[in-house]
């Protein structure tokens, strides 16, 4: 079980009232649906002794230096986000339990510069089911990833979001029976029941 970027920033209000009417359709999504399913699909995930792992957008060096370009180019995507911050920290309603591994990375796949790759084979882990945000990004970039490694990855459409919907929807048409099989969190719990 993989949970990918629901980080405290994406939550939080702008000092612009336009962004803060253009965000708050996600904003709403992540309140009512993303967050609440992940945490019943965490819950769910840890009684039935299935790995949990975390990723987080997170930079190791306070000015950012260590980022990846992606993330350094001015615009939507530029993100400095210092380990230690508040605002890249996971939210409290998904936060890692005991010895659940939580990565930080400074790209959009989580097998790209961070050494998840090679602990999912220590663990002998082939299947990973994914939850988090952005679909058409960071999800989109790490399940292709995955699939390339050849893991088999399911990924549950009801615990992830974009920023709008129509860019979630047409993402996952996308990568659905090619790279991941998409499923909803009822048919997640039962394959994991």
């Amino acid at each position: 079980m993989l949970v990918v970027d629901i980080q405290s920033i994406y939550l939080k209000e702008s000092d612009d009232p336009a962004q803060n009417v253009r965000w708050e359709p996600f904003r709403q999504r992540m309140r009512e649906v993303v967050i609440p399913n992940t945490a019943r699909l965490l819950e769910q995930a840890r009684a039935k002794g299935v790995e949990v792992m975390f990723a987080r957008i997170a930079c190791l060096k306070e000015n950012g230096r260590d980022r990846s370009l992606s993330q350094k180019k001015p615009g939507w995507n530029y993100l400095l986000l210092p380990k230690g911050s508040a605002d890249s920290a996971l939210v409290p309603e998904l936060q890692p339990m005991g010895d659940e591994i939580v990565f930080c990375k400074t790209t959009d796949s989580l097998l790209t510069g961070t050494n998840a790759r090679l602990i999912l084979q220590n663990m002998g882990i082939r299947k990973v089911v994914v939850a988090g945000i952005f679909t058409d990004q960071c999800i989109s970039s790490t399940v292709r990833s995955l699939a390339d490694e050849s893991f088999d990855v399911v990924v549950v459409e009801d615990c992830c979001a974009a920023a709008t919907k129509e860019l979630h929807d047409h993402e996952l048409e996308i990568i659905n029976m090619i790279y991941c099989q998409v499923a909803s969190l009822e048919e997640t719990l039962a394959f994991i029941a």
